[in-house]
């Protein structure tokens, strides 16, 4: 069983739908203790990172103990933000285990090929993966794939990244170390592409 975290940053139906598409078993754990039957915990969220304070404490302490005993763990969107130390969002910590901060978009930074005021934060649409190196989350997944973003912080990029996609600079779109692994756009709405990662996930899980 998978567990899907609901901490109030964000409607789960669609991630719900998403993952009943592949076949998955799910769960929203109603305690932080329920974590203990997960063979894998999914940490979605779309908003301001301030809304991860609900982590702190107890959930942090039983997902962190879950990926002590090798089970794997996948955020989305803020939930990817949130597997860093911290973001210019909010004055609230990250889990860590991921270095660096995630921080806004500047779309001033955009490259020549850019028409002025073509690019505005938040990002939000279709947009494509530059894969970097090869992980399981990727497998079957090419570069230059089309996923479905709406954010507007980012995460660094770091040795951690697997996907860079550039919205007038180049953010990671994908990490993955061990099993711990996160993707900044929605694979639920991303269509073929974003359910095929979800599987890797899943498959991750054992």
């Amino acid at each position: 069983m998978i567990a899907l975290v609901d901490y109030g940053a964000g409607n789960l139906t669609s991630v719900k739908k998403a993952f009943a598409a592949i076949g998955a078993a799910l769960f929203v754990p109603e305690t932080p203790a329920d974590l203990d039957r997960a063979a894998a915990v999914v940490v979605p969220g779309v908003g301001h990172f301030g809304a991860t304070r609900a982590l702190e404490g107890d959930w942090t302490s039983r997902i962190l103990a879950r990926l002590g005993e090798g089970r794997p763990l996948l955020g989305i969107c803020l939930g990817m933000q949130w597997l860093f130390e911290g973001s210019a969002e909010a004055d609230a910590a990250g889990l860590g285990l991921l270095a660096g901060a995630c921080t806004r978009l500047d779309p001033r930074r955009a490259g020549a090929a850019a028409a002025p005021g073509s690019l505005k934060v938040p990002h939000v649409g279709w947009n494509a993966l530059e894969l970097r190196r090869e992980t399981p989350l990727v497998d079957g997944v090419p570069t230059g794939t089309q996923v479905y973003f709406t954010h507007s912080y980012a995460a660094p990029l770091t040795g951690d990244t697997v996907a860079v996609t550039e919205h007038g600079e180049p953010f990671a779109s994908i990490v993955q170390r061990g099993q711990v692994a996160g993707v900044q756009f929605h694979p639920e709405k991303s269509g073929e592409a974003g359910l095929r990662i979800l599987r890797n996930f899943v498959e991750l899980a054992g």
